[in-house]
């Protein structure tokens, strides 16, 4: 049974590859082969597969979505199964495959450890991806194809590597061939990712899809017989296709427009491809626009031009929306023979026209500037965040007043574009109008916008603007602009703190300053200053300061300062710069989780300024929040989250209280352990027939946490599940 699955595959794959090789290759294929099956033994795949099918399937994978023109792509696809086998044969085997074959080799065995499935180790897999696009795109082609054939048969893995694989397959895979134009690739691995992450949606669909099939097929034909009709009559050669959407781009669809599956207007789209000589292909493609839209009345917003401006990835295609017959919308896709290869075939196809077409410059700047940062010898945490604007967002082309077209990242705000137009531009800025209405600064920019810049001279950029621009040069100039700004305060402050030293009858000098420094805790002079101007210390606090003879001893503390150093116990010392946003922010202050209340990415939260650590991070709920707002309201700073990258953990407590089922331990146990955090601690007693237990754990968010609740709730014989102020 296996050798005649065996030999179907390899039947298969010289049917296939006779196509797009010389027939001199061929041969080749079959001395892969013959090595392949005498070095592979019995050796098994995640699936239970043989290795020899499994290579055969890929092979056969690579040779339908890639359609690659060199016999090295194949021979490596075959042979990398068994590189640490033949790898001490190198000599011998570059003089049968070549050198090619074998740097194909030796960048999948890079990359082999990516067969990890745990989530923890997505960034390192991610990371040694990247590391082996240096060396040769092939590589991460052949990487892609395989991962399609394990998605293709992840019913006969194991269960516990189901989840891991298809998330892994969404969240890496999807959006790397999507980067490098692989969209049937892509659509496929994103499909295969929803049915098992999400297998109840995936189903809804998929029988739905599989219900209006026949009314669909009908509803095209009567569309395109006219379109079908005009196109003949007028010379041109072409084909018509028509394409279903995805079942995940459906199910994004329909949570983004929050609609039933029944609702949602474009779930496919029609592929109008047409012959033509490269210098005619705009004027011919806008020919056949025309004639679409003398048919059916387009929808003006949703005409997409990927033809002058093609995409980063190379993708060109004019994209227009129309009413078809009985007023529904039809999405149409106009495109020549060249540029639907590309579409199809991705990076591969790009490279066989290249030199033809001055749009792939795009291309070849993101691959250049991968290359930049993979030759970095600074690969700290901030790798993979340097390189994932690149990859998993497309760009938006916005123009300016003049007609200048800017290409920023997607997501990008009015504010980004001003400060990508100059930084006086970006400093000053108030809002803009964009195709002519008013819009503010915080406004998310879309493909072919028209963007004027509205600026004031008493604008000033504030710590707030960090939280929604994403470029990094719009961050670096707020930055710049901030401690720009935080410099004139100080020269503020002191002026202040000088003419009231005068006016106490107090001698200004070095003595002074280093004492105000010291009771405060601030590094520098200038800290001092910049406090004072901001108001948020008080002067009269520090009249008393320099006024009093000496400091209570401790027996002497008040019941105000007792309660007040409750507020300062231990913290768990964090950096906010990228995640916290505090109004105000002042460099030389640290930044700490209050450990009275245990903050939790997504609480509620204020800044207190401390008399001697710095800015504590509290709840608003807080046990001792009414007591330092009202005590010390000078001292309050607005904080709030952001998203940002490299958020850590969050300790936090929670107590359980119920009747001793038996196991219930366990189940909290198992609970916890569904989520992949960390337990700290879990103390517990029964007593009398009744569970009481305190645990202690790391979690990601609010969201967690709260989900993690719920669940406990549900457990059997828990009756109280409870968050719990402060730690031990």
């Amino acid at each position: 049974m296996i050798s005649r699955q065996i030999y179907s595959r390899y039947r298969k794959l010289l049917n296939s590859v006779r196509k797009i090789l010389p027939e001199k290759d061929i041969p080749l294929i079959r001395k892969a082969i013959d090595i392949l099956s005498e070095s592979c033994n019995d050796r098994t795949i995640i699936t239970g597969e043989s290795v020899i099918i499994h290579a055969l399937d890929v092979a056969n994978t690579v040779v339908k979505e890639i359609n690659p023109s060199s016999i090295s792509v194949i021979t490596g696809t075959l042979l990398h199964y068994i590189y640490d086998k033949i790898k001490t044969k190198r000599t011998e085997l570059i003089k049968i495959f070549g050198n090619s074959t074998f740097t194909i080799l030796e960048g999948l065995s890079k990359i082999s450890s990516i067969e990890s499935t745990q989530t923890s180790y997505q960034s390192e897999s991610f990371r040694k991806l990247l590391l082996s696009l240096a060396d040769d795109l092939r590589v991460i082609l052949i990487k892609l194809a395989e991962r399609l054939v394990i998605m293709q048969g992840l019913d006969k893995v194991p269960e516990k590597e189901k989840l891991p694989l298809a998330s892994e397959t969404y969240f890496l895979f999807a959006p790397l061939a999507h980067r490098l134009g692989l969209y049937n690739l892509k659509s496929e691995l994103e499909d295969l990712a929803v049915k098992y992450l999400e297998p109840e949606q995936y189903n809804y669909i998929y029988e739905k899809l599989k219900k209006t099939a026949s009314s669909r097929n009908k509803f095209i034909k009567e569309f395109t017989a006219p379109i079908k009709e005009k196109l003949l009559n007028l010379g041109f050669r072409f084909t018509i296709k028509s394409r279903t959407k995805s079942i995940h781009s459906i199910l994004t669809k329909m949570r983004k427009q929050g609609v039933d599956f029944d609702e949602v207007y474009d779930i496919f789209a029609v592929r109008i491809i047409i012959e033509s000589n490269l210098e005619n292909e705009k004027s011919d493609c806008w020919k056949v626009y025309s004639i679409v839209t003398d048919l059916y009345q387009p929808n003006p917003s949703r005409l997409r031009d990927w033809i002058s401006i093609p995409k980063s990835n190379g993708y060109e295609s004019l994209h227009t929306t129309v009413v078809g017959p009985g007023g529904k919308w039809v999405e149409v896709q106009i495109r020549t023979v060249r540029m639907d290869e590309i579409a199809e075939k991705g990076l591969a196809a790009h490279y066989k026209y290249k030199g033809l077409k001055e749009g792939e410059s795009g291309l070849d700047q993101w691959l250049a500037r991968m290359r930049e940062i993979l030759d970095s010898t600074d690969r700290d945490e901030s790798f993979i965040d340097q390189i994932r604007p690149g990859l998993y967002s497309d760009e938006v082309f916005v123009f300016t007043p003049k007609g200048e077209l800017r290409q920023l990242p997607a997501g990008a705000t009015v504010l980004d574009f001003a400060f990508d137009i100059h930084t006086e531009i970006g400093r000053t800025c108030v809002g803009a109008k964009v195709n002519g209405k008013n819009v503010t600064i915080k406004y998310v920019l879309n493909n072919g916008d028209h963007v004027s810049v509205l600026t004031s001279r008493s604008q000033k950029p504030s710590h707030d603007w960090l939280s929604f621009v994403v470029t990094q040069k719009a961050k670096a100039k707020i930055k710049q602009a901030l401690n720009e700004e935080k410099n004139q305060k100080a020269i503020e402050g002191k002026e202040i703190l000088m003419r009231r030293l005068k006016n106490w009858k107090i001698t200004y000098g070095d003595t002074i300053i280093s004492k105000l420094q010291s009771y405060y805790q601030l590094k520098t002079a200038q800290d001092l200053y910049y406090l004072i101007a901001l108001e948020k210390i008080n002067l009269l606090e520090i009249k008393d300061i320099l006024t009093k003879p000496e400091v209570k001893n401790k027996e002497e503390k008040t019941v105000s300062d007792v309660k007040h150093e409750s507020v300062k116990e231990d913290s768990l010392n964090v950096s906010f710069t990228d995640y916290l946003v505090i109004d105000e922010k002042v460099e030389g202050l640290d930044y700490s989780l209050a450990k009275c209340c245990n903050p939790v990415f997504g609480d509620r939260i204020f800044g207190f300024v401390t008399v001697s650590e710095g800015i504590r991070i509290h709840r608003t709920s807080c046990p001792n929040a009414q007591y330092m707002l009202t005590r010390y309201p000078y001292r309050y700073v607005a904080a709030k989250w952001t998203q940002g990258k490299d958020i850590p953990n969050f300790r936090t407590s929670l107590k359980i209280t119920g009747i001793a089922e038996i196991g219930i331990v366990n189940k909290i146990a198992d609970i916890i352990s569904d989520y992949k955090i960390t337990i700290r601690s879990f103390n517990y007693n029964m007593n009398e027939g009744m569970f009481e237990g305190l645990l202690q754990i790391m979690v990601p968010n609010n969201d967690v946490l709260q989900s993690i609740i719920k669940k406990i709730l549900l457990i059997k014989g828990v009756l109280k599940a409870v968050r719990v102020e402060g730690s031990d």
